[in-house]
């Protein structure tokens, strides 16, 4: 028996687990599915929805009192239908765009479940243990696994023998390969994870391994960062804890209001009634009830949460048109709320690929020459994919020479294919080289290729420049490059050699990509979004890559810490250090530390936004407020975030920033362009409350006002592109409230002037004969014999009712323009000063909806007049009604064109 052997059979000799059938399966099932009608029901869990269900009850028990009792047509129902269509919608579409989102983001990954792993077991009747081939759900704790390059690693283990092994861990880490070692002496002290220790998931790159499994499954780091990723947080977004601030407030101001006038008027019937008898009494009490019922579906804007969820929805399409594709609907304007990002390095702010970045060789070196050793001293090997995409297989390092080549326009299988390769030394750690020597086969010549650590490969080489590549090197690991010195030797035919001769370095480094300085510096310095990087690499390497992008600047103070550093802190200490805004950093650290630290920011207040594509990101990108995985990251973070990124790339990060601002300011837009309808509406039916009168808007037209409010205007606000402008503003405050003082005001002071027209047109109709729209502007009207006969027409009903809606309809422009610094006006000289850049603020969404809105309202009154109860109005009182509504629009437009 050899020593290996030996080893073997003792380990497994130790190891007291037994294979069973069904215990302790190596396999990580995929998070469990809540099912679909739970998950619908869930949606009804949002205050507003609870006060919109609570508005459908009042309204159907309403509308069927006034069905039995008092003799009305089924026609009052439609109002309930309105508003159970707003809940059906505001629910349902968005359920609907997540549960798609949901099925887009299957990634069980069944069949590596059933891949082949080769294990070492014990059979009766044989003295060494017999290497099988066993399915990997099938592998236990200490079975002992023998790894190849190109092995996926089963489960977590310990190595018990190792050469030349180096590992991608970048899954865990964010390296993309790393030294591993049974060896005790060769442990890296600053390594994440130790140098003996296997992680599963993690790919062998190069050399062998053998090693014993101490956990599987769940039990493994891989499962464990699964469990807490499924664990999360019921993470409370900045937009939904607004919605339901204002929906507690309005639920409560509406019910106040109600009662207010339930007892206002009680006390007006009872102070002003001689002849009071019970009944009358009883009459008058349920007719003040019905009243404040009325109100309260008035005043409630049912169609805010269908608003907010076809936002999201519209948002959710486009924004994977640009590269980001959206799991959860919320995700898409809590990135708009992001204070702090929290980004790995490796595939994000890098281009995860090592890529030669320098060179510099002697000058009387043939480039040529340096060609033909590269391709010849290496054992990596590329290949091309069906859609046209080349794979590295092999070492990084020599996979980016190769590469080198290609972007030389060089093949290197057609130098390779000029020699005859003699003799091969592998490289090694105790060497530190590569050599290989080779014959040309159309000379003859016999040539030996070095490549390697370049003060290794200089001490080798005879008179080496060491002085003057001592300064090139030192260069380049500031950068934090990995170097690889070069040198070529001479052989004649009999075997005589000449001296090693030095060639020269390259540096090899995994770049930043090429728009992320500018990406950094748009999202710190513009939007205000603070950055930190959180990585495995070494603090030299992430501080250069800081320097690199622009985070880190010298002499700015700015703060590294490692994870170790920061796990050494109480939450106390850490709180304190992430309010310094000088934190920029943390390396070395560990998926704990992550999801540490996006816990400890959120308990300062920051609403956090989390970079990762590894499995051990899970937990940190289900605890952020959005998790952002990438499109080239693992399932398991996919499964975790609520974003991917399908493009790796910071600006579609920032993209995705500019969305959700963009998708706030349309809610914003769409609730000051509905409360002020809302205000006008409910004083319109106080007024008649308080005088004895009538609304004179009817069931029918108020739903057809609801549906302008609600489905129409949700629509037309949130169709809006994205402004580019609210990269300028810093992030919004979480805890302020989505209606602020600005807000209000102007809700309070339209609301109050469509009221006080409304007002006094309401009590003109009622006071005079109007048979056209011009007489109630040039005196000549007829007033009516008694009060007792001042009931509305038709026809005026029809007046006051386009009235009504063109008043909404030009409001509705307003709300578009809603801070955003520009004007229709502006918009027009645009349009033939600059052409077509207006495309940039106008949609054909908004285009065409307000054109159904104004076609609408002239069709229902002139073509469906019996059922709206209104009689046709004739072309020249639509152009007084136009004319009169305008100044709505064109006051408040010639205002923002003035400040703008």
């Amino acid at each position: 028996m050899t020593n290996i052997d030996i080893q073997i059979s003792k380990a497994l000799s130790d190891s007291s687990t037994s294979v069973v059938e069904g215990r302790g399966r190596n396999i990580i099932p995929p998070p469990e599915r809540e099912p679909l009608l739970k998950a619908y029901l869930s949606k009804f869990k949002d205050p507003i929805i609870v006060v919109l269900l609570v508005v459908f009850l009042l309204s159907v028990c309403l509308s069927l009192y006034e069905v039995l009792y008092m003799s009305r047509s089924w026609a009052v129902m439609f109002e309930p239908l309105g508003v159970l269509v707003a809940l059906l919608l505001a629910t349902g579409v968005g359920f609907i765009f997540e549960v798609k989102a949901d099925r887009e983001f299957e990634v069980l990954n069944r069949v590596k479940d059933v891949r082949p792993v080769k294990v070492y077991r014990k059979v009766k009747g044989e003295i060494s243990p017999v290497l099988r081939l066993l399915e990997r759900k099938d592998v236990v704790v200490g079975d002992v696994v023998r790894l190849e390059g190109g092995d996926e690693v089963p489960a977590d283990g310990l190595l018990l023998h190792s050469r030349l092994l180096r590992v991608d861990e970048s899954n865990f880490t964010g390296e993309p390969y790393t030294n591993k070692s049974a060896d005790a002496e060769c442990e890296d002290a600053e390594a994440t994870y130790a140098s003996n220790f296997m992680l599963r998931g993690s790919t062998v790159i190069e050399g062998t391994a053998i090693m014993q499994v101490t956990a599987v499954g769940m039990n493994t780091e891989e499962g464990r960062g699964v469990a807490r990723a499924e664990e999360g947080s019921d993470v409370v977004t900045p937009l939904n804890s607004q919605l339901n601030r204002l929906g507690r407030w309005l639920s409560k101001a509406g019910f106040i209001i109600a009662a207010l006038i339930i007892v206002g008027r009680t006390l007006y019937f009872a102070l002003t009634l001689e002849d009071m008898t019970l009944v009358s009494m009883l009459e008058f009490l349920l007719s003040s009830v019905m009243i404040a019922v009325t109100l309260v579906v008035v005043a409630v804007p049912e169609g805010l949460p269908m608003s907010v969820t076809v936002s999201l929805a519209m948002s959710m399409r486009r924004m994977l048109k640009a590269k980001s594709l959206v799991r959860k609907l919320h995700a898409c304007e809590t990135m708009g709320a992001t204070t702090v990002i929290c980004t790995d390095k490796t595939g994000t702010l890098t281009k995860n690929s090592m890529t030669v970045v320098d060179s510099t060789f002697a000058e009387d070196v043939a480039i040529e020459d340096v060609m033909c050793a590269v391709a010849v001293n290496t054992t990596a090997e590329l290949t091309t994919e069906s859609d046209g995409r080349v794979t590295a297989i092999g070492n990084p390092t020599e996979c980016a020479l190769l590469q080198w080549l290609g972007s030389k326009q060089r093949d290197y299988r057609e130098l390779r294919a000029r020699y005859d390769v003699v003799d091969v030394e592998p490289f090694s750690t105790e060497s530190k080289y590569m050599s290989t020597t080779a014959r040309c086969r159309a000379t003859g010549e016999c040539r030996r290729y070095v490549k390697g650590a370049p003060e290794i490969v200089m001490s080798m080489c005879e008179g080496a420049p060491q002085r003057e590549y001592d300064s090139i090197l030192r260069g380049y690991e500031h950068r934090a490059m990995r170097t690889l010195g070069f040198a070529e030797q001479r052989i004649s035919e009999d075997g005589t050699a000449e001296p090693l001769r030095f060639v020269g370095v390259v540096a090899i480094a995994d770049p930043i990509r090429d728009d992320v300085a500018e990406a950094i510096n748009i999202c710190m310095h513009s939007a205000g979004v603070r950055v930190i990087i959180v990585t495995g690499d070494t603090s030299g390497t992430a501080r250069e890559i800081g320097r690199q992008i622009g985070l880190v600047k010298d002499g700015d103070g700015s703060i590294v810490v490692t994870g170790q550093e920061f796990a050494s802190m109480s939450d106390d200490q850490a709180r304190e250090l992430l309010r310094d805004s000088r934190l920029k950093i943390i390396s070395r650290a560990r998926p704990d530390d992550k999801a540490r630290l996006v816990m400890l920011l959120q308990a300062n207040g920051e609403v956090v936004a989390v970079t990762g594509d590894g499995t051990n990101d899970a937990p940190a990108l289900s605890k952020a407020q959005v998790g952002l995985s990438m499109g080239d990251g693992t399932s398991r973070a996919k499964e975790a975030s609520d974003i991917t990124i399908i493009d790796n790339s910071f600006a579609s990060i920032n993209r995705a920033i500019m969305w959700g601002r963009s998708l706030y300011m349309n809610i914003r837009r769409f609730i000051i362009f509905q409360m002020t309808i809302n205000m006008c509406a409910c004083l319109i039916v106080l007024l008649g409350a308080f005088i004895g009168v009538e609304s004179p808007l009817t069931v029918t037209q108020m739903l057809w006002v609801n549906l302008i409010m609600d489905t129409f205007a949700a629509m037309a606000l949130s169709s809006l592109p994205p402004d580019s402008s609210v990269m300028r503003q810093a992030p919004r405050d979480p805890e302020s409230h989505i209606v602020d003082r600005g807000m209000m005001r102007s809700i309070v002071m339209v609301g109050a002037l469509f009221f006080l027209l409304l007002g006094i047109l309401w009590q003109e109709l009622r006071f005079t004969d109007v048979v056209a729209a011009h007489e109630l502007f040039d005196g000549d009207i007829h007033l009516y014999g008694t009060m007792h006969d001042a009931v509305l027409t038709p026809y005026e009903k029809g007046l006051f009712f386009s009235i009504f809606v063109m008043l909404q309809f030009w409001n509705l422009f307003n709300a578009k323009y809603f801070r955003t610094g520009r004007s229709l006006m502006a918009d027009v000289r645009d349009l033939f000063v600059a052409r077509w850049r207006v495309r940039g603020t106008w949609s054909g969404y908004f285009v065409v909806i307000a054109l159904v809105i104004l076609l609408g309202q002239v069709l229902i009154v002139n073509c469906a007049d019996e059922l709206f109860n209104v009689a046709p109005l004739a072309l020249g009182d639509w152009l007084w009604i136009i004319a009169v509504t305008s100044p709505v629009l064109i006051v408040a437009d010639v205002a923002r064109f003035l400040r703008s």
